[in-house]
């Protein structure tokens, strides 16, 4: 049966294969710099599609990483260009930190490929510069672009 779908809109989403590959040069560059760290991967729903806890990373960082990828993947921008958006602007500054799951520091990056959102990416484990150290690594040796 051949059914034709309307209304609906195909959408590109990251393989698993490419998931894990990013998610191992991430874990290589962090190995290199000393941080252990954790490391998210979403779809462009944010859904979880990958994750690695390095050994010794803190337990906080699971979900800060988790929650750096779907911010990321939410809005298509990086987590760090949070801070710079809301920074001058009293009533977005405190209102909009107290969203779940929303981090406005470091780590996450939305995964684009031809143009198109087809994931994310987030680290937490080190500093945030640390954090966006690894992501961007593991996303330029993928050829990928982290902004």
């Amino acid at each position: 049966m051949n059914v034709k779908l309307i209304n609906s809109i195909p959408m590109r989403t990251i393989t698993s294969e490419l998931a894990n590959k990013i998610i191992s040069d991430c874990a290589r560059k962090a190995q290199e710099i000393g941080k252990k760290v954790s490391i998210a991967i979403c779809d462009p729903g944010g859904t979880a599609k990958a994750f690695l806890r390095m050994d010794g990373a803190p337990l906080l960082s699971v979900t800060i990483a988790q929650d750096k990828a779907y911010t990321a993947v939410a809005f298509g921008i990086s987590t760090d260009k949070w801070h710079e958006f809301i920074k001058n602007d009293p009533p977005l500054a405190t209102g909009i930190v107290h969203v779940p799951r929303l981090i406005i520091f470091g780590g996450g990056y939305p995964i684009v490929d031809g143009g198109e959102l087809i994931g994310s990416i987030g680290v937490s484990g080190g500093h945030y510069s640390e954090d966006m150290e690894c992501a961007r690594y593991a996303l330029e040796v993928n050829n990928l672009p982290s902004e």
